[in-house]
This record gives C-alpha cells, sequence and structure tokens, in this order.
C-alpha cells in the first residue's frame, strides 16, 4: 500500500484523487493547510506528497522548500492550476519531483506516482532532522540553522545516537556504553556531562535537547 500525504484545500478535488488512489492500493491522507501538513510531517513521513501552490496560509513552494531541508529523498508532486513555464520552473527549483497541471487525468497521475516510486525505491534519505538542527550520515556533517556545525568524535557520536532514536528518552549509561565503552575506552559519568555541556553549546542550546533528570536525553521536536 502506498502512503500519499495530499495538501489541497479543494474539498471536490481533493476527495476524487484520495478516492481514486484509494482504490488502487493507496492510503492518502488530506491537510487542508501547510500547518497541519508540517505537524503531521515531524510525526510521520510518508512514501509520496501531492502538493497544491495556493493554500489558505501560504503557498506550496514554501512547504516544498521546508521539505527538501530535512528529506531530499521525500517524493513531492505539485498538482496546480498554475502552467504557466515561470511557476514549473519553480516549483522544479523550490525542490519538486515532477509537476501536474489541473486539469488533470486521475489514471495518468496514479502512472506518475508509481514511476517516481519505482526511481526513489533504492534510495535512503540520509538525514536526520530535529527543529532547526540537520544531521547528515552521509557527509558526517551537523547543521544548526544551515550553518555547519563542527562537533568532536563524542560528540558527534552522542548527537546521532540522540537523532537516531528521536521522540525517544536514551539513557546516560546507554549513550557511555555506545559512545565509549563500545571502543574500549571506559570513563566516567562526569565525562558525558562535560561532553553534553559542549554539545548543547555548540548547538545554541537547543530547545529540542531535552534532560530528563536522574535518566537521560531526548530528542523531540518543538516547532
Amino acid at each position: 500500500m502506498i502512503e500519499v500525504y495530499y495538501v489541497e484545500d479543494d474539498e471536490i478535488i481533493a476527495k476524487s484523487v484520495k478516492q481514486y488512489l484509494e482504490q488502487h492500493n493507496g492510503k492518502v491522507s488530506l491537510f487542508r493547510t501547510i500547518a497541519d501538513a508540517k505537524k503531521a510531517l515531524i510525526s510521520h513521513r510518508p512514501a509520496i506528497i501531492l502538493l497544491d501552490w495556493n493554500m489558505p496560509d501560504g503557498q506550496g513552494n514554501e512547504l516544498c522548500r521546508w521539505i527538501r531541508e530535512r528529506w531530499i529523498e521525500l517524493p513531492v508532486i505539485y498538482l496546480t492550476v498554475r502552467g504557466d513555464s515561470c511557476d514549473i520552473v519553480s516549483g522544479f527549483q523550490n525542490g519538486a519531483d515532477d509537476y501536474v497541471v489541473k486539469p488533470f487525468d486521475l489514471a495518468v497521475l496514479h502512472s506518475r506516482i508509481l514511476a517516481l516510486l519505482r526511481r526513489s525505491k533504492n534510495r535512503e534519505d540520509t538525514r536526520l532532522f530535529c527543529d532547526d538542527l540537520i544531521l547528515d550520515r552521509e557527509k558526517t556533517a551537523v547543521y544548526c540553522q544551515q550553518k555547519e556545525i563542527t562537533l568532536s568524535q563524542p560528540e558527534y557520536q552522542i548527537f546521532l545516537l540522540l537523532m537516531e532514536n528521536k521522540g525517544k528518552t536514551v539513557t546516560r549509561r546507554q549513550l557511555l556504553e555506545q559512545v565509549w565503552d563500545s571502543s574500549g575506552n571506559y570513563v566516567n559519568d562526569n565525562t558525558l556531562t562535560v561532553t553534553m555541556k559542549r554539545l548543547r553549546e555548540k548547538l545554541q542550546h537547543p530547545l529540542c535537547l531535552k534532560t530528563i533528570r536522574s535518566f537521560g536525553y531526548r530528542m523531540e521536536d518543538t516547532k
């Protein structure tokens, strides 16, 4: 089953697309505002995004850029009445993978979705995010508000472990065992405290990095 998020404020079009795709092995969640779509994406990532350009609380290109900052490989298709060449070019420049002008044939749209998913099937998104923090596993790089931050190896390993477990509390014991003990470097508990303090400072004391008193730490979106 293909999970689809469709960001569209036109109820008639949204329902027709949803009905057709769900008759063809799809599961479609509808969102009438950009804010609702962002909130849903933070909690869960679907297989593909369908996106209208003109929304009540902004423009689709804003959401498309927001998605691309976080997930390079998440497929995005514009479904819009804006068919001028400058709009189409802008859509692709903002990160869209495909651009479909209304009115469109539902069977053709379904075929485009399947083709796009085939191309992206074996690609893995290497980036993790939490609020304005991004960790790129392929580049071994960390960014805060789009600016790259230099971390020591222990700081990076701690941050990676927390980001990979976003939404879950990672205990101090787990951090000590996986960051230091796994390499044969036995350290005391104070080393973790000092390293975490330096990590917070380098990341500009992010609200999304929470201390769970007497237990551990958790990454959790606040925006």
